[in-house]
């Protein structure tokens, strides 16, 4: 219940229905805020309770200073949560447990439920194995299934389960398109303890690329998992008043420029600028100018801005995006009348005030494609074959290492074919200082051939050079979203087709759409057919290509690409091309508009001047240039406004979270408490309530404790958290041998996150971390004090022999530990090692967080001093006091530690309890957030 020390409540009647809402002119300076910081101070008003978020804390953000550092922390509540289902799987196999906990308390297993809306949509584990057919799709969903089924029935039955909890079946669509077309509210109307209440529509999503639905001015981002439970189970997110960088538009985009092109602009202004752990906002006359599908477009890109959001206001281009959607004419009139009554609808006359300032004339956009490695690499179309002869020498040396799929981030920053399906805000692991690449655009740099013939089974064949383009794939929420992009695709195939172009033959071609009424529009147009002549059949209605689920090369490809080390390329209309991650053949890859996607694949290489060189020949062997079969903007959006209209969606979401027969029919578990497989390798129940009393036992000092490991600056979640292909020599890898599982079945740590046993193996297991408890290693590997000589051995080996003896651990760190992406495996994996505490010199806002919700205690050195300037080797013993402050009702402000050598020498400092706010010292008392919640359902009756 609200505390409104401000007086803030009122009604809104809207067609004869009144909502309780919470006025934003009752708090002083709120006017003059952003429209995001407006959406947050609603947040707070309406959720003030006295305790977790007070006055003090809505005047903090009322008078907002936007040059200021930020330093406020507040509690963010958002509306609901929206998961893709390799993230979303370890949350409701957390709930699960719940229920099993819960009754063994005594309690009703019924009562553990999403406390807020919580949707999923199965969308990360189709994979492009079959193309170019007609029975592709069929074919994938089927291969699909197969790969999945232990999963998906444990989903089916949450479905079921729970309360609050809806799943969209496989095969339906793209979690962050589904999301804007149908889930999304913008306001949101819902009963709170009896009483409707209307308020901006928020959310926090297990998927960085959440932010996707800023374009319709919701106000959302990606957040790891332990985050999203906490939003699930009515709980806050914590998290800091932040700067907000204003973005002005002027004019509007010229002919042949696309939304594509637009959201490249921005991307590579917005990375040079700077703007991790900042907000990004919208505004000025050109907003107008901008269709509220390319607004989602732009939201989407959020994660390789760096941004944690990129939102859009509310204006004529949502209402009327609502109504083409399908969404209820009494939704649509609430939000326009909310959004006006608050001061969120759009005036392009008014401005803000902002932390950091930034303009774009969109008529100064051009034709853009971003390569080889980074979105941010922006290549003005003109030029791009002259940056790829710049840079095809790195790709080709003899020396140079190839890149394969699945293993770890560098810690230089650089990606390197990280687990494609682990997302969080920002994705900061990317380098945010790199400036934009520049090229040599003379006009006729040499560079390295290699001509390879390739024979393909029918007896065809062809020569691919360095450069080829083996895959172009329309695939990703990016531009899949977006009709005119995904129309004006349709179109360069029909006009390729008309002038008697095909696809090179070497060219994997994949369509991956984010919604069934994509390919609902192609049909009522007519266009389906050229797609399909072209290769670029249907495959799936999920993330494929852009997340590395691309599927295997035309096979023969891929040996002449592997035994002749060819340097060859993918272009995909996605938002990510780091290096290994498309595909582990292809060094390569660009991202680009889904129209240039089919141009490229006309074009079957990289090695080309799509404005000067021709595509290819027609029957009478005359070039065929792309201004000959690219669409102009009118012929683009008369094929929108004939082709889609509101019945397509309504028809098309009617039945949403049905699913298909295959779906319906899968054997399902019944009941309110989940049926454990003792034999699955994928889902299993995790012990984090073993031994779980009704009420928390009193916190105790920690003494005796080993260090387990000893790291320096940067270590980010990507270093600790497990992440791409399992091993067989790694102590995951061993586990599921040992299980009977084959090694061409071990899939990824992503596919396995429902199982504690395999993550935990995987928990400070990245090749790249650089243990100082035994130098000169890299690797998961420690020294196991326990044992005699303490040997070096895999962290996972000493954890269990530590817990054996019932030693507690500690985790020693240096300047910012645990940044970059936010992941839930990082600190439940730390937790179920037996770490008791980690000290650090600092850490990143959200690993902080999320030990203290797995129970694990965050502190700090004091102001100053380090592991090296106290001396300290981890070798030591340590001893913490002071925590039992704690039990009564008090946080200190600082604990003891005795580190003792092994000589006996004793090193004493006050270290910093990072436990900053009351909830989380509830949630510390109580061993963790879920076990706070779970007691807090018991403990209502």
């Amino acid at each position: 219940m609200s505390v409104n020390s401000f007086g803030a409540e009122d009604r809104l009647d809207v067609n004869g229905t009144s909502y309780q809402i919470y006025r934003l002119d009752a708090v002083e300076g709120a006017d003059k805020l952003p429209y995001s910081l407006k959406v947050l101070l609603e947040n707070l008003l309406r959720t003030e309770d006295g305790a977790n978020i007070t006055a003090d804390d809505i005047r903090a953000l009322g008078s907002w200073d936007p040059k200021a550092k930020p330093s406020k922390e507040i509690q963010f509540t958002p509306a609901r949560v929206i998961m893709q289902d390799f993230t979303g799987v370890p949350c409701i196999v957390d709930l699960a447990t719940m229920r099993e906990a819960i009754a063994d308390l005594g309690g009703d297993p019924a009562k553990v439920n999403p406390l807020s809306p919580a949707e999923l949509v199965i969308d990360h584990s189709v994979i492009a194995d079959v193309f170019g057919r007609p029975d592709a799709f069929e074919r994938n969903v089927e291969i699909e299934y197969g790969r999945n089924r232990e999963r998906y029935q444990f989903l089916r039955w949450g479905q079921t389960a729970f309360d609050d909890f809806k799943v969209v079946p496989p095969g339906t669509g793209i979690v962050h398109q589904v999301n804007i077309e149908h889930l999304a509210k913008v306001v949101y109307p819902r009963t709170v303890d009896g009483v409707l209440q209307a308020y901006p529509d928020t959310c926090v999503g297990t998927d960085s690329h959440t932010t996707m639905v800023n374009g319709l001015g919701v106000v959302g981002w990606g957040v790891g998992g332990i985050e999203a439970e906490a939003a699930m189970l009515g709980q806050p997110v914590s998290m800091l008043i932040p700067r907000v960088v204003g973005f002005k538009l002027t004019g509007e985009l010229p002919e042949g420029a696309t939304a594509t092109d637009l959201v490249l602009t921005i991307t590579e202004m917005l990375r040079e600028h700077g703007v991790v752990g900042k907000f990004v906002e919208f505004y000025g006359a050109g907003v107008g100018a901008v269709p509220l599908a390319n607004r989602a477009t732009i939201g989407n890109m959020s994660p390789e801005f760096g941004s944690t959001i990129a939102v859009w206001p509310i204006d004529d281009h949502t209402t009327d995006y609502l109504r083409l959607t399908g969404r209820d004419e009494d939704q649509i009139a609430l939000v326009e009348s909310y959004a006006k009554t608050q001061g969120l609808w759009h005036d392009p006359e008014r401005e803000a005030e902002y932390s950091e300032y930034l303009e774009l004339d969109l008529a100064t956009v051009v034709p853009s494609i971003a390569g080889p490695k980074r979105p941010q690499d922006r290549i003005l179309l003109a030029d791009a074959k002259s940056a790829f002869r710049e840079v095809i020498g790195d790709y080709v040396d003899d020396d140079q290492p190839q890149q394969v799929k699945g293993y770890d981030v560098g810690v230089d920053g650089s990606f390197i074919a990280s687990d494609p399906t682990e997302n969080g805000p920002g994705d900061e692991h990317v380098d945010d200082s790199a400036k934009p690449v520049e090229y040599d655009t003379s006009a006729e740099l040499d560079r390295p051939r290699k001509p390879t013939t390739v024979t393909l089974e029918d007896g065809s064949s062809f020569e691919i050079d360095h450069g080829a383009v083996t895959i172009a794939a329309i695939t990703s929420c990016t531009n899949t979203s977006n009709p005119s992009v995904m129309v004006g695709a349709a179109l360069v195939a029909k006009k390729a087709i008309e002038k008697g172009l095909t696809r090179k033959p070497w060219v994997k071609t994949t369509l991956a759409p984010g919604s069934k009424v994509v390919m609902e529009y192609y049909d009522k147009a007519g266009l389906t057919p050229y797609l399909d002549k072209l290769g670029f059949n249907l495959v799936g209605y999920g993330c494929t290509t852009c997340i590395g689920n691309s599927g295997p090369l035309i096979p023969e490809v891929s040996d002449a690409v592997n035994n002749n080390d060819l340097a060859v390329t993918s272009v995909l209309s996605g938002n990510r091309n780091f290096e290994g991650r498309i595909n582990p053949d292809v060094k390569m890859n660009y991202l680009a508009s889904p129209p240039l996607v089919v141009a490229y694949a006309l074009a079957g290489t990289m090695d080309i001047d799509l404005f000067n060189d021709p595509l290819g020949t027609d029957e009478q062997g005359n070039p065929v240039y792309l201004k000959d079969v690219w669409p102009s903007q009118a012929e683009i959006d008369e094929v929108v406004g004939g082709a889609i209209n509101a019945q397509m969606f309504t028809k098309g979401y009617a039945d949403v979270f049905a699913g298909d027969d295959e779906w319906r029919s899968l054997p399902t578990p019944e009941g309110k408490i989940f049926e454990w497989d003792a034999d699955s390798t994928y889902v299993r129940r995790p012990p984090y309530f073993e031994g779980m009393q009704a009420e928390p036992q009193p916190v105790t000092d920690i003494s005796g404790a080993r260090v387990l490991l000893k790291l320096g600056d940067s270590v980010t979640t990507d270093h600790i958290s497990p992440a791409g292909a399992i091993k067989t020599d790694s102590p995951a890898g061993k586990y599921l041998t040992e299980h009977g599982v084959e090694r061409r079945d071990f899939n990824s740590y992503g596919s396995r996150r429902g199982n504690h046993e395999v993550m935990i193996r995987g928990t400070f297991a990245n090749i790249r971390l650089r243990n100082q408890l035994a130098p000169g290693t890299e690797g998961g590997v420690t020294r196991d004090f326990s044992q005699a000589d303490a040997p070096v051995t895999t962290v996972f080996e000493a954890s269990e022999n530590y817990q054996a003896a019932g030693t507690p651990l500690v985790v020693l760190g240096g300047k910012e530990y645990g940044s970059g992406s936010s992941r839930d495996w990082a600190a439940k994996g730390t937790a179920l090692l037996g770490v008791k505490a980690v000290i650090t010199e600092s850490y990143e806002r959200i690993h902080r967080s999320n030990l203290i919700g797995m129970g694990v205690l965050p502190l700090q050195f004091p102001e100053g001093e380090s592991a090296e300037s106290l001396g300290l080797t981890g070798e030591e013993t340590f001893d913490i006091s002071g925590i039992t402050e704690l039990n009564e009702g008090r946080t200190p402000e600082t604990v003891k530690v005795v580190a003792t050598s092994p000589e006996g020498k004793e090193t004493a400092f006050d270290a910093v309890v990072r436990i900053d706010t009351p909830g989380e010292a509830d949630y510390y008392r109580n061993g963790g957030i879920m076990q706070y919640v779970l007691r807090s359902l018991k403990n209502k009756g």
